[in-house]
């Protein structure tokens, strides 16, 4: 497979030349004339190497770098930057923006062949990012296979032994029809057994609902939440405020149960250990990036890692993890908490059609 080289230059001339000095090599050359371009051509071609030239108008070269390693899947991606700016003080800053090496114009062709070569010999970015892939795509697979298996098994608990004991009931009721005498012993005891039949009904039935939560087989994911978030309020006194972006896109399944399953878990923590009385959950679009936002007016505490596994956050950044994403959380004393479970924008299936 050819290695994909990215040259960024405003000068028509000087791309040709470094285009000039690059074919015949077994490489893949594409160019940009200007840092937006670059920036929309890196992301579609993920090259195995950018040549940047650094005094561009509009976007310089620097802000090219840094905004490039702040792309997940470019952050890695080797940077050789061309300069005539050859003091101290444009290295550091050329270091400071995420650059991998230099190479002071005018370029030898020699040591330009001789630099790319190395870099993509060693191909570290290539392969860096498809060990990435390949985890993210197993840990997809996993994530994947357990919401199936809890899907299967909700529907079994549902039509299978959720069907006898509704049989059940009505044949305890039919018996307790049959007594004349409702004050009989036998009565009493056919009472008892019925509502214990009926509390293990109740509780299969909260278990289908866990193992499965039926909003996400007929709502959006926004829908969901909120109604979710109204039958927390009913069944727990935590007040609840819903807010969601506008023209959310329809999420991938997993991405879906992921963030649902960050939102059970966050609201039963805030009921366990902050006794908080109100909360607000937030469901945004920022830039490239899905935030379900949750706050709370709680107690709070000094955050730590070592914390996470006694407050039950260690299985949430888990959840966020397996596919790729982030938990960041703010609290301290008598301030509160704030949860952000970030998940990349990218990384969805579809948009919504209007």
């Amino acid at each position: 497979m050819k290695s994909t080289i990215l040259i960024v230059d405003d000068e028509p001339s000087a791309r040709e030349t470094l285009i000039s000095m690059l074919e015949g090599q077994g490489y893949l050359l594409k160019s940009a004339s200007n840092g937006k371009e670059a920036l929309k051509m890196a992301r579609h071609l993920l090259p195995d190497l950018i040549l940047l030239d650094v005094m561009m108008p509009e976007m310089d070269g620097f802000e090219v770098c840094k905004r490039i390693r702040t792309i997940p899947k470019l952050a890695e991606v080797p940077i050789l930057i061309l300069t005539a700016l050859n003091e101290p003080m444009w290295l550091v800053q050329g270091i400071e923006a995420g650059a991998d090496d230099f190479l002071t114009k005018p370029i030898s062709r020699q040591e330009l062949l001789a630099r790319v070569q190395t870099i993509t010999r060693l191909n570290r970015y290539r392969t860096l990012l498809t060990q990435r892939e390949d985890l993210r795509n197993m840990a997809m697979q996993v994530v994947s296979a357990q919401e199936d298996e809890r899907k299967r098994l909700s529907r079994e608990l549902h039509d299978d032994l959720g069907q006898a004991l509704t049989m059940q009931l009505l044949t305890l009721r039919n018996l307790q029809g049959a007594f004349s005498t409702p004050n009989s012993a036998l009565y009493d005891r056919l009472e008892k057994l019925h509502k214990d039949t009926k509390e293990i009904y109740t509780n299969i039935h909260r278990l289908v609902k866990d193992l499965r939560p039926p909003a996400l087989e007929t709502l959006n994911l926004e829908t969901a939440l909120q109604s979710y978030c109204t039958e927390f309020t009913h069944s727990t006194g935590l007040e609840i405020i819903f807010e969601a972006d506008n023209d959310l896109p329809v999420f991938s399944d997993i991405y879906q149960i992921t963030l649902y399953r960050v939102l059970q878990e966050s609201l039963t923590n805030i009921i366990k250990h902050t006794q908080a009385k109100k909360s607000w959950v937030e469901l945004s679009i920022e830039k490239d990036k899905i935030n379900l936002t949750i706050q709370d007016n709680g107690k709070g505490f000094e955050y730590d890692q070592t914390q996470e596994k006694g407050i039950g956050l260690k299985g949430i950044k888990e959840r966020l993890t397996l596919i790729g994403g982030k938990l960041y959380i703010n609290s301290s004393e008598n301030q509160g908490t704030i949860l952000v479970a970030e998940l990349l924008l990218e990384e969805t299936l579809t948009t919504r059609e209007n």
